[in-house]
């Protein structure tokens, strides 16, 4: 067994578009004056390997662009052993508009063998479940803790582009596109409850309504249109969509889908206002407290439901 202080890992700031990144550097440097930074990268797998090859140590930190870590994750110790040495670890992070708690935009622990030999995205391998994630690696292991808020709406497009993501990969199973009569059964319902608070909640914050929008236009184009699913991790056919959408107003466009995605896929619709919005941030997850760094999401899932 091995202990590892987080602090003597390399620290990589990944930055591409994001429109907070120079504000949100100074404050990474000032956390942690040892961070480096890797900007404007294109593609997730790219980008990836691109902060590993400016890491000098075998495992290292990453931060995303619109991430804003809590000093505390930097006095941490990982307790390594021959089940999890070569395994990456990623934490959960705070959302700023709608208050969910999971791996999106989370702190996360890489090694360099394992950027350096995946295949995903824009250089998948051809297997489904490596064009949009990585996270379908059983060495790729979701953490259960919480040291982060990740911000996604330093803008219009950001905040869209963050929903329309999510609202496209909360509806496939292991990277795949289930058809609308398995939709209900084959998405895991912890992706469901997630899609649905991405679908009507973030009223309250500058830009909030654009997630909403977003994310009920991805819903939408993957389900029920036949619309290619993959495109969600190339970052310019996002921007081409954009470009169909970008001048509307999202609350209304939000609300045109509202039907469909009710009647043909069952899903509950019902936009918070920005009481309402904030009122549920306030409350979900009132009572959550990290575990442990070491601690898994399956660990707690196992022991709440006494496996």
């Amino acid at each position: 067994m091995t202990m590892i202080d987080i602090a003597d890992l390399d620290t990589i700031y990944l930055s591409y578009d994001e429109p907070q990144k120079e504000e949100f550097w100074i404050k990474i440097k000032n956390m942690v004056p040892w961070a480096k930074r890797v900007d404007g990268v294109k593609g997730s797998d790219a980008a990836h390997k691109a902060a590993a090859a400016a890491s000098d140590t075998d495992r290292f930190v990453l931060v995303d662009g619109d991430n804003l870590p809590d000093p505390v994750f930097f006095n941490q110790y990982l307790t390594l052993d021959n089940n999890n040495v070569d395994c990456v670890f990623r934490y959960r992070a705070k959302n700023h508009i709608n208050g969910l708690m999971y791996g999106n935009g989370g702190l996360s622990i890489w090694t360099r063998d394992f950027v350096n030999n995946m295949r995903t995205h824009e250089n998948t391998d051809g297997r489904t479940e490596t064009n949009v994630e990585f996270c379908f690696d059983p060495k790729y292991i979701p953490m259960h803790d919480c040291f982060s808020t990740t911000y996604p709406n330093g803008s219009a497009f950001q905040a869209w582009r963050a929903g329309f993501r999510e609202g496209v990969k909360m509806c496939l199973n292991q990277g795949r596109r289930p058809s609308v009569s398995e939709f209900k059964e084959r998405v895991h319902k912890r992706n469901l409850d997630h899609l649905t608070i991405w679908h009507n909640v973030g009223a309250d914050v500058e830009n909030g309504m654009w997630a909403v929008f977003g994310s009920r236009l991805g819903t939408y184009k993957t389900m029920l249109t036949d619309w290619d699913y993959t495109e969600v991790q190339n970052f310019d056919k996002l921007a081409e969509l954009w470009e169909e959408h970008g001048d509307t107003g999202p609350t209304w466009r939000a609300q045109e889908l509202e039907e469909a995605l009710r009647t043909q896929l069952d899903l509950p619709m019902n936009t918070f206002t920005q009481e309402q919005s904030r009122f549920f941030k306030h409350h979900y997850r009132s009572n959550w407290h990290n575990r442990g760094i070491m601690t898994t999401e399956m660990s707690v899932i196992r022991s709440q439901e006494g496996w």
